[in-house]
């Protein structure tokens, strides 16, 4: 079971969530932060949080604020706040979220606190980490088929989406044509450094497990090797998985595991119960 919550961030949007709570006290609380087009119940999401709940483990999950998502999991009910999306509005909200735990008003303050990011989301606790160590205090951060840089566009996409001042994208869940406002590459521009996920994630100087499916063919294992390369720790390879560890979506709690995401639970564990 899950219980729902929702906290206001500093652009007076919505932040929705849901709350995963052991029946024993728990040993650390865990942050799970969805990837792009994403959201907090996509495929495996909802069945991690609640495996990891099953073992001692207070977790939260959660649509960025801009993600386009609510709790209408058919539609981006929202594609003008996707439209506004960038990397540093995917940190503030981790930190709102962050400070919402502190501050006691979702629970799990004074736990040990890990982000557990999957694809971009893996991207933004790196980011999060790195750029916020000192306020967010965290014991830890795992990524899950994490990307290894905020831009994957070639130059020429790039020169033309600043010129027109947007690109266009499809959603192959739902097909809506969705529109990227041209802030979130100038952001980048204006702020390399913050948005190096590499030089980010040396910063955060804590324990950071990196886990990719070896058949991934959205984001390449390079990206997993990139990052474990840089942190000088070893690349768990989940073998067969793909983007989302092989599981459809939507996925019920009675849904079966596959393999790939029996493994990533079970790592996920061991290096939250070694580091707490």
């Amino acid at each position: 079971m899950s219980t729902p919550f929702t906290i206001i961030n500093e652009h007076g949007l919505e932040i929705l969530g849901d709350i995963h709570l052991p029946n024993q006290d728990p040993i650390a609380c865990a942050v799970i932060l969805h990837g792009y087009k994403g959201y907090k119940d996509y495929g495996f999401i909802p069945l991690l949080a609640h495996d990891l709940c099953k073992r001692g483990i207070l977790v939260h999950r959660f649509n960025f604020s801009t993600s386009g998502m609510t709790n209408d999991i058919e539609t981006f009910a929202r594609p003008d706040l996707f439209e506004l999306d960038t990397w540093t509005r995917q940190v503030d909200d981790v930190r709102r979220v962050v400070r919402a735990i502190r501050d006691e008003e979702i629970a799990g303050s004074n736990l040990p606190l890990y982000l557990i990011g999957h694809s971009r989301g893996g991207a933004t606790a790196l980011l999060s980490a790195g750029r916020h160590r000192d306020e967010l205090k965290l014991s830890g951060a795992l990524t899950i088929n994490a990307v290894d840089r905020c831009c994957r566009m070639s130059e020429d996409e790039q020169c033309a989406m600043l010129e027109r001042g947007y690109a266009m994208t499809e959603s192959a869940r739902t097909k809506q044509q969705l529109r990227i406002d041209a802030g979130w590459l100038r952001e980048q521009i204006e702020s390399p450094a913050d948005h190096d996920v590499l030089v980010q994630a040396s910063r955060c100087k804590v324990p950071v497990c990196v886990m990719h499916g070896d058949a991934d063919d959205a984001v390449d294992i390079d990206a997993g090797l990139a990052i474990a390369h840089k942190l000088d720790t070893p690349l768990f390879v989940l073998q067969g998985a793909n983007h989302v560890l092989n599981m459809p979506n939507p996925s019920e709690v009675s849904t079966p595991r596959s393999e790939p995401l029996l493994k990533a639970t079970e790592e996920i564990t061991r290096f939250i119960h070694q580091h707490a």
